[in-house]
């Protein structure tokens, strides 16, 4: 089954430690198989809280999704942003109906 990161951003303290973030980060998560489904952009929200930013990454597989996460790369790349962005983030594991 496919792997997705989803991050929902509290707060952003700092929007150029996040874009550094950003730039540092994503060619690593390429490396690992992620294609970015949902970064930003327009919302709107029904239920619960509204947070600033929502970024969803869908990777071949949940265990990939971890290896990118667990990597040395991707957490030198997240020390850029981490003392200055609060998130909630997850590795969820997809599904199929078929």
């Amino acid at each position: 089954m496919k792997g997705y990161w989803i991050s929902l951003y509290y707060k952003v303290n700092n929007q150029d430690n996040l874009k550094r973030y950003a730039e540092t980060v994503t060619p690593v998560i390429k490396k690992y198989g992620g294609v970015p489904l949902v970064r930003g952009g327009k919302h709107t929200t029904f239920d619960g809280e509204d947070f600033s930013r929502i970024v969803v990454w869908e990777f071949p597989s949940y265990e990939q999704a971890l290896k990118c996460h667990e990597s040395k790369e991707y957490q030198a790349g997240w020390n850029l942003a981490k003392n200055t962005t609060s998130r909630h983030m997850q590795v969820v594991e997809g599904f199929n109906t078929e």
